[in-house]
């Protein structure tokens, strides 16, 4: 069972087109409140970004934000957050996030979101952590990225393993519970071949 007192949460920075959207955020932090799970995010105060740390601190949790300065200085920083930490880079950004969570839980967003859910998925394959990603599949928003990853394998770009990399839910409902029981991260040694 994976420990899970801080979850990293990737979502857009807008907030998209359908409600549909802003209600799975919103219903994500309120779960996450209620289960007592700090939130871990971009640090931002727009998008489904500002509606799950929302949810999470009308909710009475606890939410870390990790920004870079420039955007920090550009004012897109939440300002009612528990704690802000402004950093030099996008890098430092994504792994400062990864050091404080146990586990990710993704939603809809663009290019940004689509970076970092690569860039978490990528150090899981090379076993830079262990920690499990769940991808929330907001009315089949994530299906064009199953078939991507399905073309790669296919293709012979990666192993059909990598499949596993990652768990895909339907329901917000369900994030956490499927968090839960995923097996206790380990740290092995890199292998010759990944």
């Amino acid at each position: 069972m994976t420990p899970l007192a801080s979850l990293c949460v990737y979502c857009g920075s807008a907030v998209g087109f359908a409600p549909r959207y802003r209600d799975a955020a919103r219903r994500l932090g309120q779960s996450m409140a209620e289960n007592g799970i700090r939130l871990v995010y971009g640090g931002g105060g727009i998008g489904l970004m500002g509606v799950v740390a929302d949810a999470v601190l009308a909710g009475g949790g606890s939410v870390v934000g990790v920004i870079p300065d420039f955007l920090e200085s550009r004012e897109l920083g939440h300002r009612g957050l528990s704690w802000l930490h402004v950093v030099d880079s996008m890098h430092a950004r994504k792994n400062l996030m990864e050091q404080m969570s146990d586990a990710f839980a993704v939603l809809p967003g663009g290019f940004g979101t689509l970076d970092e859910t690569f860039e978490i998925l990528t150090w899981r394959q090379l076993r830079l952590h262990d920690k499990p990603i769940v991808l929330i599949d907001v009315d089949g928003y994530w299906a064009p990225f199953l078939r991507l990853v399905d073309h790669v394998v296919a293709e012979g770009f990666a192993r059909p393993e990598s499949r596993r990399l990652f768990t895909i839910v339907e329901r917000v409902e369900d994030v956490i519970a499927v968090l839960r029981r995923a097996p206790e991260p380990v740290t092995r040694d890199a292998p010759e071949r990944l």
